[in-house]
């Protein structure tokens, strides 16, 4: 894992390199630091404004040439809008659209962290720092060839002008560490195939242990005898065998029930018999972002010592269509006990979760689990790509979990569960089948995932349009986005950490 750039925290009063980056409100009024490090420039600013209809804006930018009287090369006025109006995502944005600005050849950037009535608050600092990380993201490692300009291994060296330059260096070693969850995220979906297998992808969260994590790598051999036949079943087509890991942290009161999150981890998705279309097939190797995601936050509540106790769990498995391959009319039995009848190969992730679901929920007995799933199309026409779809037997859950989306921008929406869908999902040969048909196609999927959660408390995020592949925003500009680990993380801060 690498960073583009550099952060740290320095006094306000702090000479300025390279870029100047400012703030200022919809009247282009700066702070009493901003307005001496500009001197008698300011009112040269207020006329590139003018000229340029920059009117303060949230995340609106002017770049300029630095004018005389100020120690940069170039000024660049981010707007704040109205400060009464301002949230705490917003100060990620604005970072995000510092490092916008920052080219190939930049080689120092120096942020007043400022607002019109004072210095920014540490946590303000820290989320421009956080969202300058996020932006700066790339995933280039397998290009041998660079764009003119562009200089490999480069960095740039940025500077957060603060009020107190401690308490945000401080803050921002926990926020640094979720930041890391996330970019852990990010490239394991980013991954191509051939390199990011399932022994690979378990191979690589058994790095937690680095951090005290317990890790346990279930082989098949090991799931064959807790009799997951649901999960086996969709791997056995595959030349690479399937995995299991189960990563454990325990930083909470010692003997303390903990909470838990599941991951699918399809490494690659052909659809197996009932094989995909060719076109855009190449995504399928982000359909383990549910995994990425759990592993991706497990580092985080590590790096940073969380003081609670937290599973997760993440089921890793291709489903590639050989001869060995499960045919639809096969019938598999799952951990449970319950049989399945596969209607069709493709509905996949449901049966790889509905084993990893039921180990957890009978071997660990947390307060609660919530999976995460690349799981199906029909969320994505239902909800777009702004929002995961979010199912729960546990309202309190839920509320905390739509809180926590909406203070992080890992938004989620709550979809419903009801006997009439779960009714679609059974079958005249089995206890059930992996598929109800077009109609409701992601409720009936969390119908079928309801039934392998033994009565704990439980949440369903499907994260197939959040996770890979959606538009890009002001904090990232990576095709896997590390969708939920900042979500989790804050879920698990705001309620279940001891205090």
């Amino acid at each position: 894992m690498s960073d583009a750039i550099k952060v740290g925290f320095v006094p306000l009063s702090s000479a300025a390199r390279g870029i100047l980056v400012v703030f200022c409100d919809d009247s282009l009024k700066v702070g009493p630091a901003t307005a001496k490090a500009l001197g008698g420039a300011i009112e040269i600013v207020k006329r590139a404004a003018a000229a340029a209809a920059f009117k303060g804006k949230s995340g609106a930018a002017l770049d300029i040439l630095a004018p005389e009287g100020v120690k940069a090369a170039r000024l660049l006025v981010i707007g704040a809008g109205k400060a009464a109006s301002l949230k705490a995502n917003d100060f990620l944005k604005f970072g995000g659209v510092a490092a916008s600005k920052l080219s190939a050849g930049t080689a120092a950037m120096t942020i007043m962290a400022e607002l019109p009535d004072g210095a920014m608050t540490s946590e303000q600092a820290v989320a421009i720092a956080s969202g300058l990380r996020l932006r700066a993201y790339k995933f280039d490692r397998y290009k041998t060839k660079k764009k003119d300009g562009e200089e490999g291994g480069s960095r740039a060296d940025i500077s957060l002008a603060v009020g107190d330059a401690n308490a945000a260096k401080k803050a921002f070693t926990a926020a640094g560490h979720v930041v890391d969850g996330v970019i852990i995220a990010r490239d394991l979906v980013n991954e191509p195939p051939n390199v990011l297998f399932p022994e690979e992808f378990a191979r690589r969260a058994s790095q937690l242990r680095k951090l005290g994590v317990k890790v346990e790598v279930l082989d098949v051999k090991a799931m064959q005898k807790l009799g997951m036949g649901a999960l086996l079943g969709v791997g056995q087509g595959s030349a690479r065998p399937s995995r299991t890991v189960i990563m454990r942290w325990d930083g909470g009161k010692k003997g303390e029930a903990p909470v838990a999150f599941v991951g699918k981890g399809v490494c690659f998705d052909t659809g197996g018999i009932s094989i995909k279309p060719a076109g855009s097939m190449e995504d399928m190797k982000g359909d383990m972002g549910g995994a990425a995601c759990v592993v991706g936050l497990m580092h985080a509540l590590a790096a940073r010592k969380a003081k609670a106790n937290v599973v997760g769990a993440i089921g890793l498995v291709e489903n590639m269509p050989d001869g060995n391959a499960q045919r639809p009319g096969d019938i598999v039995t799952s951990m449970s006990g319950q049989t399945i009848e596969i209607i069709n190969t493709d509905a996949e992730g449901r049966l790889v979760l509905a084993d990893v679901l039921w180990y957890v929920a009978k071997k660990v007995k947390p307060k609660f689990m919530v999976d995460l799933a690349t799981l199906t199309g029909a969320i994505v026409v239902a909800l777009g790509t702004d929002h995961a779809g979010m199912f729960s037997n546990n309202d309190e859950l839920a509320e905390r979990l739509l809180t926590a989306g909406i203070e992080t921008g890992d938004k989620v929406w709550r979809m419903p569960l009801g006997p009439e869908y779960d009714k679609l999902i059974d079958s005249q040969f089995a206890d059930m089948k992996n598929t109800g048909g077009r109609h409701g196609g992601s409720i009936t999927a969390a119908q079928f995932l309801q039934r392998f959660v033994d009565g704990t408390p439980w949440a369903h995020l499907d994260i197939a349009g959040t996770a890979m592949g959606a538009p890009k925003t002001d904090i990232n500009q990576s095709w896997g986005s590390g969708y939920g680990v900042r979500l989790l993380d804050r879920l698990v801060a705001d309620h279940y950490e001891r205090k």
